[in-house]
């Protein structure tokens, strides 16, 4: 079997691997978490190109899958993490640690937590209509948009917050819940009722809180899809 290494969609993810290294040096090296966040969010373009121009040249393959997955748990598993260990080691010691640094190292609990996401996204075939745990790059958008508000905004996030922060997106990315994906069924609203309403709010909510928009977005995404799961569950475990 011909295995071929250089091909757009390649070097599109590739693309976001470089990225997303670039942001964790950003973030560790310079303590740039504005420049980091941007380069994620760059990642996150190349990655949904990624598969867009495989699938439009017909050039899908099983290294390309790998490749993709090697990629994503650097740009949306190590370099949120590495914005948060940054980040925490900007804020103020919390009461019951005091100044220790240690703590500062299980922020990555969160990298280990989007390499299982993701390889047991290749190999689930049940989430290609929707998504099985909060998916790498929702939850990293959500960790790394905190050292975005906290440097643009200087809003000071004590240490606490960004564990748990670390802590409670890793464990989401491995609950059970069913959320949904944009994948859009057509442009009618039939069928994509919830796609479009989310987006609608993700808009107003943009225009209201900016950047701080964000998190309150995933956050949103988190409590619809499983206020939507619960819902749906009783009707899935009688069939």
């Amino acid at each position: 079997m011909e295995i071929r290494l250089i091909t757009i969609p390649n070097l599109l993810t590739l693309s976001n691997l470089l990225c997303g290294a670039l942001g964790a040096v950003m973030a560790l090296a310079y303590g740039d978490l504005t420049a980091a966040f941007c380069l994620m969010v760059a990642a996150a373009v190349f990655d949904f190109l990624d598969g867009f121009v495989a699938r439009l040249l017909g050039q899908s393959s099983p290294i390309g899958l790998q490749l993709d997955s090697l990629a994503d748990d650097v740009t949306f598993g190590f370099t949120p993490a590495a914005i948060l260990f940054a980040l925490y080691g900007r804020t103020g010691g919390a009461l019951w640690m005091g100044d220790a640094a240690w703590p500062a190292f299980l922020v990555f609990f969160f990298t280990a937590c989007a390499a299982l996401r993701l390889a047991k996204f290749n190999i689930d075939d049940t989430q290609r209509t929707e998504f099985c745990g909060l998916p790498s790059p929702a939850a990293a958008l959500f960790c790394a948009s905190l050292g975005l508000v906290a440097e643009r905004y200087c809003v000071p996030v004590p240490r606490e917050g960004v564990l748990a922060a670390a802590l409670v997106a890793g464990l989401l990315m491995l609950a059970p819940v069913r959320m949904f994906a944009l994948k859009f069924h057509g442009f009618g609203w039939r069928g994509n009722e919830l796609r479009y309403s989310f987006l609608l709010l993700s808009a107003v909510l943009i225009g209201v809180l900016r950047l701080y928009a964000i998190p309150a977005i995933v956050g949103a995404y988190v409590l619809v899809s499983t206020v939507r799961w619960l819902r749906r569950r009783p009707r899935n475990e009688a069939r």
